[in-house]
C-alpha cells in the first residue's frame, strides 16, 4: 500500500506557519519514512505531533538521534524555525495534569522559534499562585490558558489581562467533566469577552493561534 504524504510546502508563504505532521493514527512504515527524511540534517525543519513514545522508541536508533523528542507532550523535531526578533507568549496552565497539553504548546512555539515561558500550576482554586505572577505574563504578546475540570482559569485571566487569550480545554477531569467537553463548554461560555477558545488537548492548535500574533508584530 502507497502510504506516500503530500506536504503543503507552500503553507508558510501563504500563512506565515510551516506544515506539522500529526501522527497519530498514521502507518509505521509512513511515519519511519517521514522521520527519516525531516531529522536535523536534512535541512527542512518539520514538527511532529502527537508521536507516542512507543511508537518512537520503535524507530531504528539512527533515526532517533536526528531528533529532539519530549515524551510528555510527545512531540519531535530535528531542527527549527529561525528565532522571531519580535513577540513571546506565555503558557499558563491550571495543574500539572494538564501538562500534556501545555509542553505540547511550549514545544510548538520553540519549534516556531518564539520565545515562551511556562507557567504551572496556576488554577483558581489557589487564586494567589495566578495573581503573584500576573505582572510577568502581562509581558507577553499573548497569552495560552490550558484548563481542564470547570477550565475557570480562562474567565480569570481573560478578565485578567488585556493580551490576546487563547484557551485550550483540556481532557483532564473526574466523571462529569466528560474527558474535556465541561472544560470546552466552560471556555465557550466565558463572560470575559475576546477569549478564544481552541478544541480540546489542542495545544498546537493554540501554538499557531499565538504565532499568528506574533507574526502581525
Amino acid at each position: 500500500m502507497d502510504h506516500s504524504i503530500l506536504f503543503d510546502h507552500a503553507r508558510a508563504s501563504r500563512i506565515g506557519l510551516p506544515e506539522a505532521v500529526f501522527c497519530e493514527g498514521k502507518p509505521l512504515d509512513a511515519l519511519t519514512d517521514l522521520l527519516a527524511r525531516f531529522g536535523k540534517d536534512s535541512g527542512h525543519p518539520v514538527l511532529f505531533t502527537r508521536l507516542a513514545p512507543d511508537i518512537f522508541n520503535a524507530m531504528p536508533e539512527h533515526i532517533r538521534i536526528q531528533y529532539d523528542y519530549h515524551a510528555l507532550s510527545r512531540t519531535a523535531f530535528g531542527a527549527v524555525m529561525p528565532a522571531k526578533a519580535k513577540g513571546s507568549v506565555a503558557i499558563v496552565s491550571a495543574g500539572t495534569s494538564d501538562g500534556f497539553v501545555t509542553w505540547e504548546a511550549a514545544r510548538t512555539l520553540q519549534y516556531l522559534g518564539i520565545r515562551h515561558a511556562v507557567f504551572e500550576d496556576c488554577g483558581v482554586a489557589g487564586l494567589w499562585r495566578l495573581t503573584e505572577r500576573l505582572d510577568e505574563i502581562n509581558g507577553f504578546s499573548a497569552v495560552i490558558v490550558v484548563a481542564g475540570l470547570d477550565a475557570a482559569l480562562a474567565s480569570v485571566l481573560g478578565g485578567l489581562t488585556p493580551k490576546p487569550v487563547f484557551g485550550v480545554p483540556t481532557s483532564v477531569g473526574y466523571g462529569i467533566a466528560r474527558k474535556g467537553k465541561t472544560a470546552l463548554s466552560s471556555m465557550l461560555a466565558s463572560c470575559a469577552p475576546g477569549v478564544g477558545v481552541m478544541n480540546i488537548d489542542n495545544g498546537y492548535g493554540a501554538a499557531c493561534a499565538a504565532a499568528r500574533v506574533v507574526n502581525s508584530l
